[in-house]
């Protein structure tokens, strides 16, 4: 009729090892970042696009998508990119806009901390040794900011590349 009292204790240790591992396990799952979908708009004749594309592909966190544009200066004026802010190309991600050089890492932070009434990140230019503009063999960098920026065109650093020679 009734199990054997080491069946039973099997059965509750079996039951207490799968809740232990469900609550060692479920955080980590919780807290893994989903694959985030992002759309680069580019003119078709810029190369470093591709290699700024190429670094965003490389954190393992982005789907990518490129669209070639004829009018770059009207989509960015429709994404409310200020004029001061601007750079070759300008992605989608989220509901965010990301403008120029940014680093991955950045855009990630920017995600996770969805930061109230920022509407994009920006590296204005095209600073050499940003992301993307890296030179072949040569670890040098200009210094440079990542701008939070919001639709009044108010920003702030977001954060601060330190030259390297």
């Amino acid at each position: 009729m009734n199990a054997p009292l080491g069946r039973l204790a099997s059965r509750r240790g079996l039951l207490r090892w799968a809740a232990l591992g469900v609550a060692v396990l479920a955080p980590a799952c919780a807290a893994a970042e989903p694959v985030r979908e992002i759309v680069m708009h580019r003119d078709p004749g810029c190369g470093c696009c591709l290699a700024w594309m190429a670094h965003i592909e490389q954190s393992g966190r982005f789907q990518t998508s490129i669209l070639d544009e004829r009018d770059m200066p009207a989509l960015k004026q429709r994404l409310r990119v200020p004029n001061d802010l601007v750079s070759c190309h300008t992605a989608e991600v989220a509901g965010f806009v990301v403008e120029g050089h940014v680093p991955a890492e950045d855009v990630l932070r920017l995600l996770r901390g969805q930061p109230r009434g920022i509407i994009g990140l920006a590296v204005p230019g095209m600073p050499l040794g940003s992301p993307g503009m890296e030179q072949e063999g040569d670890a040098a960098r200009q210094a440079f900011d990542v701008l939070a920026f919001r639709p009044d065109g108010g920003r702030e650093v977001f954060a601060r590349y330190a030259a390297r020679t």
